[in-house]
């Protein structure tokens, strides 16, 4: 795959996963009628666990 079918879906897929994010969000928000669905030590934890996730991709093939 060239550079920039791998950009390109790559894009693609974070799009996706942060459009069913945004969603799951939401609905949590209007399930517990908060008008914010995070709190800041959420948003932390979330934030350490994507660079978790990218640190693991970022690995990927460095056997």
């Amino acid at each position: 795959m060239n550079r920039n079918k791998t950009l390109l879906f790559g894009a693609v897929i974070g799009a996706v996963t942060g459009l069913i994010a945004a969603s799951l969000l939401h609905r949590r928000a209007e399930k517990n009628e908060r008008e914010t669905a995070l709190t800041a030590g959420e948003g932390i934890k979330l934030g350490v666990l994507v660079l978790g996730l990218l640190r693991a991709i970022a690995s990927l093939g460095d056997d």
